[in-house]
């Protein structure tokens, strides 16, 4: 098994902005939305239960367990499409899945504010488990768009171009959610702000997005060529293979990333579904504020995501580096420079550095995405779409008990004791995840991509694997 290297270019790249181009700002903004979307309540939830607010809206009695158990309850739906639409994408496509999920995920967020002011805080459990539900679709149908829209030179830009929407989501939510909370609108205005750009994304997508190449009315043969020339591990039977499930399930370097997956979400959701309480408590900024403190990490993580971006492929280009350690090399630049930083947290009681902190944690994070994050490609790029949807759903199990802990540990929300404690188990979950990656982890393409049924009961291989 060898290293997966950057292809002979067989056909020329075609100048100037192509169609692979608007597809990917069309997913940028798709992961956008899906992080505005979920990310809303994060701001919006301390205005909701703020006792000293005088907006004229009710408050809502919702204690620290109730509302750790309400923002991880987006969570419970999340997990469960995760695999099965790995499947749909690669045999049917993204396009219309991805439409289907934003368009319900929309509507269902500018009904938020009615169903919390008149009903249970259990019925709102169930609007965002719903949400959640949706957005399970987003992940592994975005992964498979990208495998069959983005050319081999180009593939760690553009890759990490459409995912870091997921942090300029975050980081726009962070920041505007708390001018419209402390607007006269108050927190309803955050909800139905995010709702309908959501609604207007999926109309605009659904008369511009595409499957792959082959299935755009208005490409041109030269992009198209371009880009088919280039994915040299992509079959064009991708969608009648069988899924080969008992390999996937040995697979070492697919459990390596699956645990890698899962560790950076434990402190990657901690953070950002607490860190608008722990500015607001612990740091004393108030709402405005609050929301500005809590998007500069997410604005930084968006900046040095496209810089590691750039760097990531010059790297590759001038052979400086393997593609295994360049990516195990950003790897620990995001998880053990993160680990220490939280760790840094428990050392300081000065509001500015701790904001510091908190910007390396996230910010140097941006090299997750040159790193494990599009590790699905290197592996299998003809089961990327699945392989996305196995790991981001059990990664995803953090995202639910996280916050759920984080509500039992920091009972008191202004003790930075208990905060801490938070901080220090964030910090032992990204030192793990990223010294098993290390050990275990890998950028060889998988045998068990080119391989699909020849005949009934039998396997043959498609394809020879391509170095």
């Amino acid at each position: 098994m060898k290293e997966a290297t950057q292809p002979i270019l067989l056909v020329q790249r075609p100048p100037g902005f192509g169609v692979r181009h608007l597809q990917a700002i069309m997913t940028f903004f798709c992961m956008f939305l899906c992080y505005a979307l979920r990310l809303n309540l994060s701001v919006a939830i301390v205005s909701m239960t703020d006792k000293t607010s005088r907006s004229g809206i009710p408050v809502l009695p919702w204690d620290s367990a109730k509302k750790g158990l309400i923002l991880s309850s987006l969570f419970w739906g999340y997990v469960v499409p995760q695999i099965p639409m790995g499947e749909v994408a690669r045999k049917y496509g993204s396009k219309y899945p991805l439409f289907a999920a934003t368009l319900f995920c929309s509507i269902m967020t500018i009904l938020s504010p009615y169903i919390a002011l008149n009903f249970s805080w259990v019925v709102f459990c169930l609007n965002r488990l719903l949400q959640g539900f949706a957005q399970g679709v987003f992940f592994p149908c975005v992964n498979a768009h990208t495998a069959q829209w983005a050319p081999s030179p180009e593939k760690y830009r553009i890759f990490t171009f459409v995912f870091v929407g997921t942090q300029f989501g975050t980081m726009i939510t962070m920041f505007v959610a708390g001018y419209l909370a402390a607007s006269p609108w108050g927190w309803p205005s955050i909800f139905y702000c995010t709702g309908l750009c959501g609604v207007l994304w999926s109309v605009v997508w659904l008369f511009v997005g595409a499957d792959s190449p082959d299935s755009h009315p208005s490409i041109s043969d030269h992009e198209r060529k371009y880009i088919k020339s280039t994915l040299i591990n992509n079959s064009d039977n991708c969608s009648s293979m069988s899924t080969p499930w008992k390999a996937v399930a040995t697979s070492v370097p697919v459990w390596a990333l699956m645990f890698c997956h899962l560790c950076n979400n434990w402190g990657y959701w901690t953070i950002a579904t607490m860190l608008p309480s722990y500015v607001s408590k612990v740091l004393h900024f108030d709402i405005q504020s609050n929301g500005m403190i809590s998007s500069m990490p997410f604005l930084t993580k968006c900046v040095l995501s496209g810089v590691f971006g750039v760097i990531g492929d010059a790297i590759l280009e001038k052979q400086l580096l393997s593609l295994n350690v360049a990516k195990k090399l950003w790897n620990t630049i995001a998880l053990w420079g993160g680990a220490a930083a939280f760790v840094g947290l428990g050392f300081t009681s000065d509001s500015t550095t701790a904001v510091v902190m908190l910007i390396i944690i996230v910010g140097i994070g941006a090299a997750i995405y040159t790193g494990f994050f599009s590790n699905h490609l290197d592996l299998a790029p003809n089961f990327a779409g699945l392989l996305m949807g196995i790991t981001n759903c059990f990664a995803n199990f953090p995202a639910i008990f996280a916050p759920m802990v984080a509500g039992f540990i920091v009972e008191d929300q202004e003790n930075r004791d208990q905060w801490m404690i938070l901080f220090y188990i964030s910090a032992a979950f990204f030192f793990m995840g990223n010294l098993v990656f290390i050990l275990f982890g890998t950028t060889n393409v998988q045998p068990w991509n080119n391989i699909k049924p020849a005949k009934k009961g039998s396997y043959s291989k498609d394809n020879e694997l391509n170095t």
